[in-house]
């Protein structure tokens, strides 16, 4: 049975806050040292990582409680908007870490607040097309998590997957079109399966059944796939038929220019 439209997007803002909470208590016991770990992303630590998501969810918010004004944002970066993560993390590491953390968590209360009041039917504005709220919110939650896995790794952790897996497997699925838009190429006709073992042992899956281009595997292996955290050849995904097989090159769940991905674990410094 499918959930009302305001069931679901409690349910993902509630999955986004614990999504959060789970970074947040990673980083909090850290020292400045510990801030200033270098991360997988080239030239990114601990801290330039947690305040991209500060300053992400606080353009998410401008998007959600004021639309136009949003609007006039991305106007105005005109020919820097290429340069404007990167513009953003020089700016930010002014900032000292305790001050990020404790921005990022009062920005993303305030943001949730926000999603639970925005009204059936909305289009949010963007960085790209307009979305839904529950695309909105699940688009955060990738990036979340997504950046939650840079940390862990800097910070030679473990994390147990979840069933919030779902949402990042989802969106991962849906961005195929953009993958290939984003790098300037055709999307191929030939539709792709996708079957997905989660962290419970239920099955996921997207796409026709008789499809002959899939790929199946771990819930976890393809959610690193899609959000570049790890190279294919370090995953456990079988990969069947030429256009699944041109999609796991390029897969990307994020928006903003194509991603350089990452190497081999056995080829990184």
């Amino acid at each position: 049975m499918t959930r009302p439209a305001p069931a679901l997007l409690d349910a993902l803002v509630d999955d986004l806050a614990a999504e959060s909470a789970d970074l947040d208590a990673r980083v909090a016991p850290l020292d400045d040292d510990g801030w200033r770990t270098p991360t997988p992303a080239a030239g990114w630590d601990v801290r330039d990582t947690v305040d991209h998501l500060r300053s992400f969810d606080r353009d998410a918010l401008l998007a959600v409680t004021d639309p136009a004004g949003f609007a006039a944002h991305v106007q105005g970066l005109g020919d820097g908007a290429g340069e404007y993560v990167e513009r953003l993390t020089r700016e930010g590491r002014a900032t000292p870490p305790a001050e990020v953390l404790a921005d990022w968590r009062a920005g993303r209360e305030a943001l949730a607040a926000a999603l639970r009041g925005v009204a059936p039917g909305t289009r949010v504005p963007w960085f790209g097309p307009p979305m839904s709220p529950a695309s909105f919110v699940t688009a955060r939650l990738m990036e979340t998590w997504a950046h939650g896995q840079d940390v862990v790794d800097a910070l030679g952790q473990d994390r147990p997957a979840t069933a919030r897996l779902r949402s990042v497997a989802e969106i991962g699925v849906r961005a195929r079109p953009f993958s290939y838009a984003v790098r300037g190429l055709p999307l191929p006709e030939r539709p792709v399966r996708v079957e997905l073992t989660g962290p419970g042992g239920e099955s996921w899956t997207w796409g026709p059944e008789d499809a002959g281009d899939v790929v199946r595997g771990p819930a976890l292996d393809f959610c690193l796939l899609v959000t570049q955290r790890r190279h294919r050849d370090d995953l456990d995904l079988e990969v069947t038929g030429p256009a699944a097989e041109e999609w796991a090159v390029i897969a990307q769940a994020f928006a903003g220019p194509p991603g350089e991905g990452r190497p081999p674990l056995g080829t990184r410094p």
